[in-house]
């Protein structure tokens, strides 16, 4: 997988990344949509890659699409379940000895409808992946990087652009995702004294398999329904890659990559 024309990374110092030190990366939701993009951006940077994800199917598809042999290692994992997350890093630190870098990724979107028809089971199932599991991944990486020799490592959140601003009819994505922040916030001030960097990318408008439905027309503030612009996936996986290969000094605690026209900014 090529960068994206024009933009700038830290692996442009080396024209050999493979030659560098063993850089070792966990992808949570990592078969698909954002989590494939970044991974595979990772790999063609010589990154070694853990790719985490509830279907085996769709991890041993990326793991085919990226030639890395033994760079890449398939784990399905449920983050919604602790022991599924603790047999993921317990896995990870087996074949590779650390970890260097936790994209914490895996997601899913809104209960169909209104919120105030959901059932309790549909704002749990949100719930449950993207705060309780983003959790449970950012607490076992912290205690990996913490205990690993050089100490230190990064973790980067996949907060959305939800994390700041709501869409209709999205209150627990949005709600989510606003923890999401909080989680980022306390995981940097936590990480100082273990050289741990959290920090945070919020996407707007990927074109993935969850954001299709921008190109047939989303409910808009107003009521209407609209067709909004999208951007490459690859984007997100470039931004991913030049945050993960920061120096542990640097942090970008918030990292927003968005279609240029969507309707975020002013009045639309």
């Amino acid at each position: 997988m090529r960068p994206v024309a024009g933009f700038l990374s830290m692996t442009d110092k080396s024209s050999n990344p493979a030659a560098r030190a063993p850089r070792i990366a966990i992808v949570t939701g990592a078969g698909s949509g954002i989590g494939r993009a970044s991974a595979l951006a990772l790999l063609a940077d010589g990154w070694s890659v853990v790719l985490a994800g509830r279907r085996p199917e769709p991890l041993e598809a990326v793991t085919d699409e990226s030639g890395a042999g033994e760079r890449v290692f398939a784990v399905p994992t449920d983050v919604t379940q602790p022991d599924s997350v603790d047999a993921l890093f317990a896995a990870t630190l087996q074949r590779y000895g650390r970890v260097d870098l936790l994209f914490n990724n895996a997601g899913v979107s809104n209960p169909p409808g209104p919120f105030e028809d959901w059932t309790p089971e549909q704002w749990k199932g949100v719930v449950d992946i993207n705060l309780n599991g983003m959790f449970y991944c950012l607490q076992r990486a912290f205690r990996a990087m913490r205990d690993q020799s050089p100490r230190g490592g990064r973790i980067i959140n996949n907060g959305s652009i939800s994390a700041h601003t709501p869409r209709p009819n999205s209150m627990a994505y949005t709600a989510t995702k606003h923890a999401v922040a909080g989680l980022t916030k306390t995981g940097a001030l936590d990480g100082r004294k273990y050289d741990i960097a959290v920090g945070q990318v919020d996407v707007g408008n990927a074109l993935t398999e969850m954001a299709a439905k921008f190109q047939r027309g989303v409910p808009q503030a107003n009521g209407e329904i609209a067709v909004e612009p999208t951007m490459d996936v690859n984007v997100v996986g470039q931004s991913v890659l030049y945050m993960a290969n920061l120096p542990l000094e640097a942090n970008v605690l918030f990292h927003t990559v968005m279609a240029t026209k969507m309707p975020f900014v002013g009045r639309g």
